[in-house]
């Protein structure tokens, strides 16, 4: 005889669709000009053994319809504002009472092997209105196509009591996970990469972690797992920007040096590229002080070893090299301008000294 499908009882679908929009934000500002109820992000856990520097302000926004997998659906939505210029938006689907994991698998299909256009949109539109309401607040505001998403199926109960090993060995995790509906099994090894990232703190919990999604089964109802692994992703889409941005300012750079040729030192083109390096690598010394900064772990608890494993399973270290990897190249530009620089007052304090002594002879053969 078959067991009987878990149901949840309680439980949402968090859809998380986040965008860098300013190179800072300042949050008691925006606290202040924001008229949405507005909190800030704390953990609710004594034992996460993580400090947030600065934490995120969170603005609750109107519900609204939105079209997921191609059907409107009444979604809350709420707003977190990072200090580094990143908004995040949440919509949180809630799941219909009686429902199995089994059949949240083809709406976990739609968000995350289908483009989500429309849902996206929603998510652009909401970042445009929210920064034209906090414009003063917003430290040189832009606009970028990059985006970030990520879903978390949460559970705050089933139908019955279930342990974190029922849900490994008899729930439909890894097609969760991955949104998929073929019917023939996934691999053994498929499988177990999807699962490998799994913490339980008490029996009846469990949370697996993804690089797109995750499923989160905690009968207190904290929201602590979620937002860990919403500022995960939030530090991950500003590693990405920035990485981004430093292609196309390291292109420009390279654009204007060849532009440049030999042109001399005090030339106006010259003197605005070695401030523009100069002023880069202030920048970028400070982002990534704040980025790495933003979330400090000051033990090994379960929370922190959680969220480690998050930024690992993110490729958060990876992003992190290539930025810090262009910022050398930065340093390196800026060195090569200065030690160009510096040849080039040697050389024409040469020549002055040249000219002087030259001026001094034919002076002297010309003196009556």
């Amino acid at each position: 005889m078959q067991p009987k499908p878990l149901c949840v009882q309680e439980g949402s679908v968090r859809i998380y669709r986040i965008l860098d929009v300013a190179d800072g934000i300042d949050l008691p500002g925006a606290e202040a000009l924001a008229s949405a109820p507005k909190s800030r992000v704390r953990l609710a856990s004594p034992r996460s053994a993580i400090e947030i520097a600065h934490p995120p302000l969170r603005l609750g926004l109107a519900s609204r319809d939105v079209r997921i997998a191609g059907v409107s659906r009444r979604v809350e939505v709420q707003a977190s504002l990072f200090d580094y210029g990143v908004a995040s938006f949440l919509f949180e689907l809630p799941v219909v009472p009686g429902t199995t994991l089994e059949e949240l698998v083809p709406l976990a299909e739609a968000l995350l092997e289908s483009p989500t256009s429309e849902l996206d949109e929603v998510a652009r539109t909401i970042a445009g209105d929210l920064s034209a309401a906090l414009a003063p607040a917003l430290l040189r505001p832009h606009k970028w196509e990059g985006i970030e998403t990520y879903t978390v199926f949460f559970v705050r109960a089933f139908d019955r009591r279930v342990t974190g090993n029922e849900l490994l060995e008899r729930a439909p995790l890894d097609r969760l996970l991955l949104g998929e509906t073929d019917p023939v099994p996934l691999s053994a090894g498929e499988r177990a990469d999807v699962l490998k990232h799994r913490f339980a703190y008490l029996e009846t919990d469990l949370a697996v972690v993804d690089w797109n999604s995750a499923f989160v089964h905690e009968p207190t109802g904290s929201t602590d797992v979620p937002d860990l692994l919403e500022l995960a992703t939030a530090q991950l889409l500003e590693l990405r920007w920035y990485d981004a941005f430093l292609d196309r300012e390291l292109a420009g750079i390279r654009g204007e040096v060849e532009r440049a040729g030999n042109a001399g030192l005090f030339t106006r083109r010259y003197s605005r590229l070695m401030r523009r390096t100069a002023a880069l690598l202030v920048d970028m010394s400070e982002m990534v002080d704040r980025v790495g900064n933003a979330v400090k772990i000051v033990g090994d608890f379960y929370l922190a070893r959680l969220y480690q494993a998050a930024l690992r399973r993110f490729r958060l270290p990876a992003w992190q090299e290539s930025v810090l990897r262009k910022h050398r190249m930065l340093a390196e530009v800026n060195r090569v301008l200065s030690d160009g620089a510096d040849t080039r007052r040697a050389e024409l304090l040469e020549l002055t000294i040249i000219a002087l002594i030259a001026w001094e002879i034919l002076w002297a053969f010309w003196r009556p």
